[in-house]
């Protein structure tokens, strides 16, 4: 592992948005890839599947790290059960100007990984998905 990806790992679970902003900011779509779990799952439509793997996270994140887009985000919660946690939190992006593109309170399940480092293991930015129905 290089020193500057051993940098820019979450060191804590909060830390995952801050990095994915660096990242999106960079125009580095693996360093946005490294902050989600290889099995992860993205609820970006509450009321369609989810995105799943990095496949998922490049399609997701493509357009943002393509024009560099500004990623506000703020977690207002965070709870730690050994290498799992819990986060809620509230994000915006913007365009280079500062117009506002989108945003959303979310709701994260994130795993530590083996180095260390934390990662976004289920994220549901814009809500949390309905109810399973069978």
């Amino acid at each position: 592992m290089s020193t500057i990806t051993k940098r820019k790992i979450a060191e804590r679970p909060h830390q995952i948005v801050e990095r994915v902003a660096e990242f999106i900011k960079d125009g580095d779509m693996d360093g946005v890839v490294s902050m989600f779990h290889p099995d992860c799952r993205v609820a970006m439509d509450p009321d369609g599947a989810p995105m799943e793997g990095h496949a998922g996270v490049r399609e997701i994140f493509k357009d943002f790290v393509a024009n560099r887009v500004n990623l506000k985000g703020a977690v207002s919660g965070e709870m730690v059960n050994g290498d799992t946690a819990i986060l809620q939190g509230e994000w915006t992006i913007e365009d280079r100007d500062g117009n506002t593109l989108g945003g959303g309170v979310s709701t994260e399940v994130v795993k530590q990984l083996e180095n260390g480092g934390w990662t976004y293991f289920i994220d549901c930015p814009i809500s949390v998905p309905k109810p399973a129905r069978t």
